[in-house]
């Protein structure tokens, strides 16, 4: 008899048991978290046959008639999605002249009133829209990050922190 297919048999029946529960939560700062263990406040995500999941309503709207969720302001409506999609973590650019164009993937789109700051090595910078060009990009390494900000400044959603370099060729 053959082992490989006790194996593979073995290894499908552990996958399967693999499979747990998820949890979604938002933060005070609007940002939400994905993990597999509870936390206070957390949906559980309900992870069907198909490859996507959709998460059970939250504790707000199935408990309408709590006056604790009575007296709670509505919560804001966050952003799935906010990194920067180009350029590309850990990318090497090649001579750019000093001007770097960045592109922002963000779903839902940018709302009215939402602003981008962008972190270029650590300096904030407002800027406008989701594609913008920053100057003043020299050979290095440089970090860049973004957040999208409300009317009253107040932090919706922030991105990965995003490495990339920057090569100069030199002429004699």
């Amino acid at each position: 008899m053959e082992i490989r297919p006790i194996f593979t048999v073995l290894a499908l029946l552990l996958a399967t048991g693999a499979l747990a529960d998820a949890y979604t939560w938002t933060d005070a700062e609007g940002v939400v978290h994905y993990s597999d263990r509870p936390h206070p406040g957390a949906t559980l995500v309900e992870l069907g046959d198909s490859k996507t999941a959709r998460p059970r309503p939250t504790s707000r709207t199935r408990a309408t008639n709590s006056t604790d969720d009575a007296a709670a302001p509505p919560a804001t409506v966050g952003y799935d999605t906010l990194e920067i999609a180009s350029p590309a973590a850990e990318e090497t650019l090649w001579n750019i002249e000093a001007s770097l164009n960045v592109t922002v993937a963000i779903s839902p789109a940018l709302r009215a009133g939402h602003q981008v700051r962008v972190y270029f090595d650590g300096e904030p910078r407002m800027v406008a829209g989701t594609s913008f060009q920053l100057q003043e990009v020299y050979r290095g390494v440089h970090n860049l990050q973004v957040e999208v900000i409300d009317e009253s400044g107040k932090l919706l959603k922030r991105s990965r922190p995003s490495r990339f370099y920057v090569q100069q060729n030199t002429v004699r």
